[in-house]
């Protein structure tokens, strides 16, 4: 399961409501933060996440309500939390202000010595373990080096219990090995193949994070069957020239995406504080029904077999 918080949904400037831009995703002990806008640490902090294991951050790109927040909070993890590695992730514009950003906090040459490094995303798998992968995509927005990210759950196979007990296999450390692909003997001496025991693969959860975005283009591909998809919305379809002009897209085509792709649900985040979050709601809905509009502190809790689930951590 992969569960998405969003800490920051505002688009360009932050508002009373929203924060700017940033997200964390977890899967079992990992955690990866999605772009560090201004205030990002304080949102951390009021969401109950900690800072625990917070040490691979994402980049979108490097416009500044995207990133202004890595020196305090780079600050914060070196001085105060005793972090000993923070791996940056982004195109290489992005890495470039970051590096200078980073100079400003620590010093120039320092960043080494405080255990941050900058690691220049291309396209393809950026992390990977035995349950799931994380992969870089590029995206059209302004100028080079804008990614979007696809987490992907790896297929597994159940272990048919049913089948199991047909064939007189304990419970235990045998039906175990068994679940994890590996042949076993049992106390009589017979030997089980994992093939006996084990179903057809089944494709596991996938959430798709895209930022800011001038064009969708190819991306239903990437896209295709996510059990989320989380994009932008900064404008709204009667103001299209724009925000064309200024290399976003609208509700209308952030849907159009979600219902081309066939994802389960659609959550818009990097809204306008020009619109109501209720205007931005009905224009998607209208093309895609299964669309939220993220607010911040939302929690997206994201698995195959079920519908997405939302609540709000700032709620409970």
């Amino acid at each position: 399961m992969f569960e998405l918080v969003f800490l920051g949904t505002s688009a360009s400037a932050p508002s009373i409501q929203r924060g700017l831009s940033s997200a964390i995703v977890m899967f079992n002990e990992y955690r990866f933060m999605i772009d560090c806008g201004e205030g990002s640490q304080r949102q951390i902090l009021r969401s109950g996440l900690g800072f625990r294991r917070l040490d691979r951050i994402l980049l979108t790109h490097g416009h500044l309500d995207h990133i202004l927040g890595l020196g305090g909070l780079a600050s914060t993890l070196g001085r105060w939390e005793a972090l000993e590695e923070l791996h940056i992730y982004g195109g290489a514009s992005a890495l470039a202000r970051v590096h200078a950003l980073m100079d400003v906090v620590f010093g120039p040459g320092q960043m080494p010595r405080v255990g941050i490094s900058l690691n220049l995303l291309e396209p393809g798998i950026i992390f990977e373990d035995s349950h799931f992968s994380v992969t870089a995509f590029p995206v059209q927005h302004r100028g080079e080096g804008c990614f979007g990210f696809l987490f992907s759950e790896k297929e597994r196979r159940p272990f048919l219990a049913d089948r199991a007990e047909a064939l007189g296999i304990p419970n235990g450390p045998v039906r175990r090995e068994l679940a994890q692909g590996r042949t076993a003997t049992l106390p009589d001496g017979r030997t089980i193949d994992p093939e006996e025991v084990l179903g057809e693969a089944q494709k596991g959860a996938s959430l798709c994070f895209i930022g800011d975005v001038s064009h969708t283009g190819p991306l239903h591909k990437i896209a295709a069957g996510a059990d989320l998809l989380a994009i932008e919305a900064t404008y709204l379809e009667e103001d299209r020239d724009l925000a064309k002009n200024h290399g976003h897209i609208t509700a209308h085509a952030a849907a159009r995406l979600a219902r081309n792709a066939g994802v389960k649900q659609l959550a818009l985040h990097h809204v306008s504080r020009r619109y109501p979050a209720q205007d931005i709601v009905t224009e998607a809905r209208a093309v895609f029904p299964d669309t939220v509009v993220a607010n911040d502190f939302d929690l997206f809790r994201v698995t195959k077999d079920k519908p997405v689930s939302v609540a709000n951590l700032r709620q409970r």
